[in-house]
């Protein structure tokens, strides 16, 4: 998400940057770069307007004309006004009320409710360790109920059963009564989406929500929709008391519009984004955080938080233990290193959150090839054990049946051999001379081979 954004504003950040004094004049003209960069992320036009008047506001105030960096300066001050309009803190859910805590989930059909109940299930029994009933009031799409029942068995998650026939408050209602009596600390309600917002829809959601008094209610809507999502928030907003907004599919929407205008429009928080289909892929939403990001300034918090949950530390603590006994890097270590990148989400996805990555060039950017890890985790599942422990033992006739084997050609084969053999040179520097005198030899740069 925010990959058109961040490129403009990554540009205009970086030309500033050679300004020795900002006047009235160039603060104009960057600020006519960011009001563009905004309308192209199809951010809603009174949320441009607003912003870019208290941007304005603040950049020609003493503090950043008299600074001895007003480029940098005036880089603060966009970010401070992002993370402002974006609600400046993560507002947490509220789990503190007597068990079982009933959060309820509306929005239009096709936003991904459904999966985002399996998702947020995943994320309140790992983050929070609170054990979770899920129920479909949904009486109205065809397998609705047997999609949910699916999902809650995927995050194994208790499933209330209901059924077609009954009234969705009642199902609710009986829903809850039997969390209470598994001691369920949470109770998700599925409710039905329509195609569009209207009168009938927000009747029955209305005495939905009445009949049991959710203590979150959560707006879950597309963001690839824009700041058409904003505006559908607002009419839910109207007829619910909502308490927050759950934005899915961020990581096909580049623009990040409907991020920028949701608070602005409706007053109330984004909680979570969706950042891919996997059933763990649900994200607070940090504000502070993503405006770091969208100024390509990253997000090292994130980074490290994501790197503690998702690192095998049993896995890492063998391979120190490994080198510290003088054994070698083999090809199983070297696969265990992709298969960790992958669960943090590739090498994209650490980039995005790493400062400096945002001014890098897209060229470089598009030569990451995502499926490149699993095309070479591939060919090293298709050795022998002793083939990727002594990878010298190679000759062509085993290099033709491992690329057979893992549909691949042979000179896919070499490449990885390659990169194994400057990574193996690079653990031997970090064991002789440190990490210091490795990290030397590509200043800043990627590691060999990706």
């Amino acid at each position: 998400m925010f990959d058109g954004l961040s490129e403009r504003l990554g540009q205009t950040v970086r030309n500033l940057r050679g300004i020795g004094r900002l006047t009235e004049d160039n603060i104009k003209d960057t600020l006519r770069d960011v009001r563009m960069a905004l309308l192209e992320a199809d951010v809603a036009l009174p949320v441009v307007k607003q912003f870019i008047d208290q941007v304005r506001e603040q950049a020609v105030g003493e503090t950043v004309l008299k600074s001895l960096a007003p480029g940098q300066a005036f880089i603060k001050v966009v970010n401070d006004q992002l993370t402002e309009l974006m609600g400046e803190h993560n507002d947490a859910l509220n789990l503190s009320s007597t068990p079982p805590v009933v959060i309820m989930m509306a929005g239009l059909q096709g936003a991904g409710k459904t999966t985002t109940v399996g998702k947020l299930a995943t994320w309140l029994k790992q983050k929070e360790k609170k054990s979770v009933m899920v129920v479909s009031c949904d009486v109205y799409r065809p397998a609705a109920i047997d999609q949910l029942k699916t999902v809650a068995e995927q995050v194994d998650a208790r499933f209330f059963p209901s059924d077609p026939k009954q009234k969705p408050e009642k199902i609710a209602k009986a829903a809850y009564k039997e969390a209470k009596i598994q001691h369920s600390d949470v109770l998700i309600i599925d409710t039905a989406g329509r195609l569009h917002v209207d009168a009938e829809m927000m009747d029955e959601i209305k005495a939905l929500h009445a009949s049991v008094n959710p203590v979150e209610t959560l707006f879950v809507v597309d963001s690839m929709t824009g700041q058409d999502a904003a505006n559908t928030a607002k009419a839910f907003d109207e007829a619910l008391p909502l308490t927050g907004v759950i934005l899915t599919k961020t990581d096909g929407d580049a623009r990040g519009g409907a991020a920028l205008s949701v608070r602005q429009i409706t007053g109330k928080p984004i909680k979570f984004l969706g950042v891919g289909e996997k059933m763990d892929a649900l994200e607070a939403f940090h504000p502070d955080r993503v405006a770091s990001r969208i100024l390509g300034m990253g997000d090292v918090v994130s980074l490290v938080e994501e790197v503690q949950e998702k690192i095998d530390v049993d896995k890492a603590e063998k391979l120190a233990k490994k080198f510290q006994k003088g054994k070698g890097f083999d090809l199983e270590d070297f696969r265990d290193q992709f298969q960790q990148l992958k669960n943090m989400g590739g090498m994209a996805g650490i980039m995005d959150k790493l400062p400096g990555m945002g001014g890098m060039p897209q060229q470089a950017m598009n030569q990451i090839d995502e499926k490149q890890l699993s095309r070479q985790e591939a060919i090293i599942n298709s050795m022998t054990p002793a083939e990727r422990r002594k990878p010298e033992i190679l000759n062509g006739s085993r290099k033709r049946r491992i690329a057979a084997g893992s549909g691949t050609q042979i000179q896919d084969l070499n490449r990885l051999l390659k990169q194994f053999k400057q990574m193996q040179k690079m653990m031997k520097k970090m064991k002789k001379g440190g990490m210091k005198k490795m990290m030397s030899q590509f200043k800043g740069g990627m590691p060999p081979g990706f």
